[in-house]
């Protein structure tokens, strides 16, 4: 379970879904699973952490995160379900790059 925190994007190593600065504002920030919404940077890292408990689906009322889960959902004024569900969606944009192409993975080397 790890988040990684940079400037301008967070990524988690269990999840494909991510977080990255709104185009055309340094202020907001947008997450994968939530698209079309923009957020402030501690709700984008609070978006992340449900991403990254829930990501690999085993997530369930009894679960003894499930609590913690319900506290982010609701900081993001969304019900825990309703989170789960998202998540459980692919990532909206992950593979695509601002412009609507491709990213190159080689070309961050």
């Amino acid at each position: 379970m790890t988040l990684t925190v940079l400037g301008d994007s967070i990524t988690s190593d269990r999840t494909a879904h991510s977080a990255r600065v709104a185009a055309g504002d340094g202020h907001l920030w947008e997450v994968s699973w939530l698209p079309g919404r923009h957020m402030n940077r501690n709700s984008a890292i609070t978006a992340m952490m449900i991403a990254d408990v829930t990501g690999p689906g085993e997530m369930h009322v009894g679960h003894r995160l499930w609590p913690h889960v319900a506290g982010w959902a609701a900081e993001l004024a969304l019900a825990a379900g309703e989170a789960l569900d998202q998540v459980a969606k692919p990532p909206s944009w992950a593979s695509v790059g601002r412009g609507g192409e491709m990213e190159d993975p080689e070309g961050a080397e």
